[in-house]
């Protein structure tokens, strides 16, 4: 099933220290806790930073520039443990380093100056997504965090999905597992706003203030309808670069409404229709590249401004 992501979305779219006695050695294996801001680079390259443990207000009020219902109720939502997210959204060049293909649209022709292989991947379903995090935690000798029938190996799957799959709709996260792994709705805004409470990471309120927006993200008015390469904008105060705009990103979570109350690691429903992207694209209003934006529609779905990034424990 191949449909492209260009125009705004339907409504459908748019709901969418080990603990030691005071005279014990501490053993040279225990390993200090990353640090807020750390970064590292996987076997693989994929460059990750690291995402504190904290509380944040998820969602958007209905004050807020360009709000739509969908981003309410606001709520606090705490998530517990930090966690590795990548630096930038999987590349092309990563994707063909570990499927052995590109199936990007955007495969050639890059903007003047930049790199063709350090574009987002795109035009991947969500199964496709989950297919590559263990693909790469196969890879890089860590536990694979999907398991679909009892299975870690995507090679006991089956082929990915051209049409509705109870099997691999019933996915499982695998116990303790250290693996890549899509972020949670909750990880990726967390991320995204990285301490802020304003529409966008650098403090700007207005979706249609261009010339604010132009050095944080790539959207329609500044991309040239075109994916670019990862990383030619400015970071976020957490160190993560394109979460507001070039390629929407696929998350775990199923679509639904948002909860009143308190939250501690959400991980959305159980099931559903929609499974939830966010960040908006290079071919999109900056409206709905905001922190708070979210959309989704159905695991099949291919767009050639929808890819994704990955987080690991």
């Amino acid at each position: 099933m191949t449909k492209k992501i260009l125009g705004m979305p339907t409504l459908a779219l748019m709901f969418s220290l080990a603990a030691c006695g005071s005279n014990a050695p501490v053993s040279a294996a225990v390993q200090a806790p990353p640090q807020a801001g750390q970064r590292t680079v996987s076997p693989a390259g994929i460059e990750a930073v690291w995402i504190p443990a904290g509380t944040f207000t998820m969602g958007s009020h209905e004050s807020e520039i360009g709000w739509f219902e969908r981003e309410s109720p606001q709520r606090q939502v705490t998530i517990s443990q930090g966690f590795w997210m990548g630096v930038y959204p999987v590349t092309q060049q990563q994707w063909e380093a570990v499927m052995g293909d590109n199936p990007s649209e955007f495969s050639s022709d890059p903007a003047d100056g930049e790199t063709q292989g350090r574009r987002p991947v795109e035009m991947v379903t969500w199964y496709d997504a989950i297919v590559f995090a263990n693909r790469l935690s196969i890879m890089e000798g860590l536990s694979p965090a999907y398991s679909i029938a009892g299975s870690v190996n995507p090679d006991d799957w089956g082929a990915v999905p051209t049409s509705g799959n109870t099997s691999w709709d019933a996915v499982e996260i695998a116990p303790g597992s250290n693996g890549w792994r899509l972020p949670t709705e909750a990880q990726w805004e967390y991320a995204a706003r990285a301490g802020t409470t304003s529409a966008f990471s650098d403090g700007t309120q207005d979706w249609e203030d261009q010339a604010a927006l132009d050095g944080i993200g790539w959207f329609n008015f500044n991309s040239g309808g075109i994916t670019r390469e990862v990383g030619r904008r400015q970071a976020n105060p957490w160190g993560l670069h394109d979460m507001h705009g070039n390629v929407w990103e696929w998350v775990w979570d199923w679509l639904d409404l948002y909860p009143a109350q308190e939250q501690t690691d959400p991980a959305g429903a159980s099931s559903g229709a929609y499974r939830v992207y966010r960040g908006g694209s290079s071919a999109f209003p900056a409206r709905v590249a905001r922190s708070a934006f979210r959309s989704g529609d159905t695991a099949l779905l291919r767009g050639n401004n929808l890819g994704f990034r990955l987080v690991r424990p």
